[in-house]
């Protein structure tokens, strides 16, 4: 057995690079290093709150589930990989028997091992290591013309894909997104790939508002410094037809209630604690509110989509910073005014 180093959370705010243990690939498995690895708001909320909501860090746990890198072995059975190939990983691993994994609905498994996840005991390490063994169908292609920190992004893309398709039909549509962290942004992007019309971002700070008009977005308003700024669109029921919710805060959700017409729908995509919701409106308008979760068969997708450069994710990608820097890229990236996508580098 020999080890790698990786970005292991010990508890709230200690964040360590240390030596962990590396195996050798397995059948069906692979042996890859990781080239860049990016820093999610899951992976923040472990390092600055220790957790979020009833799910704490209860034992040292490796974070991260954001990562590409090139495969440098393969185990016995491996077909349709090689060494050398640069891949995108996956992180969800279903189980592939239980009843929402045989109805197709792998993303609700009900024995997911998600990578850098402590809902479970022991938690389930994550992926900010220098090497790391992996099951072979967890590895997409990414071919050699984008970099290695696209690729990294093909994660947070396919949470926006699958959101997206949670709205239905999006094409020539006027949209609202709500939050523009990272999310946002690859929703914004995600949206403008699938057709949509006009799409509006707001947030409560300028830095982030700047990029989203840089990428697209048809007006991009700070409803903090100008809390009427959404008025006109309140106006005969609501203006935009779909909104996405990407912030996790009740007011943005009551702001998005307020600004879709009736029989819109609304896409809650950020995770908050309980909100209060103006059932009556819903209700009075008929509209349309979901949920999403994760992605399955997006991840592929996502990953030709960043190969291809049909959806150019590196405007989002603002710092990266080498692994034995991580504290300092974690403090970084829980900076909204000066980051979008923080990543690690592990070459």
């Amino acid at each position: 057995m020999t080890t790698t180093e990786a970005c292991v959370l010990h508890a709230q705010r200690d964040l360590r690079v240390e030596a962990v243990d590396l195996g050798s690939p397995g059948p069906g498995e692979v042996l890859v290093e990781i080239g860049a690895g990016g820093i999610c708001g899951s992976d923040l909320h472990y390092f600055l709150d220790g957790g979020f909501g009833t799910v704490r860090v209860r034992q040292p746990i490796i974070l991260g589930h954001e990562v590409a890198g090139t495969i440098a072995a393969l185990g016995a059975g491996v077909a349709g990989l090689r060494e050398g190939d640069r891949v995108a990983l996956n992180p969800s691993h279903p189980c592939g028997v239980c009843e929402y994994c045989a109805r197709d609905e792998p993303q609700h498994c009900l024995e997911m091992r998600f990578w850098g996840s402590a809902m479970r005991m022991p938690h389930v390490q994550g992926g900010f290591r220098r090497r790391l063994v992996a099951a072979a169908r967890q590895c997409v292609p990414v071919g050699d013309v984008v970099g290695i920190g696209e690729a990294a992004m093909s994660e947070p893309l396919a949470v926006a894909l699958h959101a997206v398709a949670q709205a239905g039909e999006v094409r020539g549509k006027r949209v609202l997104v709500t939050g523009f962290g990272p999310i946002g942004g690859v929703v914004l992007l995600a949206l403008r790939q699938a057709g949509a019309g006009e799409v509006t971002v707001t947030d409560l700070v300028d830095e982030p508002l700047a990029l989203a008009r840089r990428i697209g977005a048809a007006a991009a308003l700070n409803v903090a410094a100008d809390t009427g700024a959404l008025s006109a669109e309140e106006r005969d029921k609501g203006r935009f037809d779909l909104a996405f919710e990407c912030s996790g805060s009740p007011r943005a959700l009551a702001q998005a209630i307020a600004c879709v017409r009736p029989r819109g729908t609304i896409v809650q995509v950020g995770v908050g604690g309980a909100f209060d919701v103006p059932m009556n409106s819903i209700v009075a308008k008929e509209l349309r509110l979901v949920g999403t979760f994760r992605f399955h068969p997006e991840f592929a997708r996502a990953v030709g989509l960043i190969a291809g450069r049909e959806i150019d994710v590196r405007p989002l990608i603002t710092a990266t910073c080498p692994l034995a820097e991580a504290e300092a890229a974690f403090a970084l990236a829980a900076d909204r005014r000066a980051a979008m996508k923080v990543q690690l580098s592990f070459g």
